[in-house]
C-alpha cells in the first residue's frame, strides 16, 4: 500500500531546516535504502508543507518515520498525519485497473 505523510512546517522553514537538514536528509535515504519511502519534499510557493510517499504494509511505516524526523524532533514541524493512498495508475501503483476501451 501507498501512504502519504503530510508536514505542516513552521512559518521560516526553509531557513530554520538548514542545520538539521543533513541529519533530515541521511535519515530519509535509510528509508529509501529499505524501500519504504519513494519521495519526499517540500511544497513551493509558500513553502508551508511537505509531502513524502512510502510504501508499505501499514500506515505505521510513515508515522515512525515521522516520530524519528529530525525535522520533527526539533520542532520544525507543527502538525503531521498519515494517509492511506489508493494508486491506480503508473507502474508502481498499488492496484490496477480493468481494462478499459477508450
Amino acid at each position: 500500500m501507498h501512504y502519504l505523510l503530510f508536514y505542516d512546517v513552521v512559518e521560516g522553514y526553509a531557513e530554520m531546516r538548514i542545520p538539521f537538514r543533513a541529519a533530515h536528509l541521511e535519515y530519509a535515504q535509510q528509508a529509501v535504502a529499505r524501500g519504504e519511502l519513494l519521495l519526499g519534499g517540500a511544497l513551493a510557493n509558500p513553502v508551508d508543507r511537505a509531502v513524502l510517499l512510502f510504501r508499505g504494509s501499514s500506515p505505521a511505516v510513515a508515522e515512525d518515520f515521522a516520530k524519528d524526523d529530525p525535522y520533527v524532533k526539533n520542532g520544525l514541524v507543527k502538525k503531521w498525519f498519515v494517509r492511506e493512498w489508493t494508486t491506480v495508475i503508473g507502474p508502481q501503483a498499488e492496484k490496477s485497473l480493468p481494462d478499459l476501451p477508450f
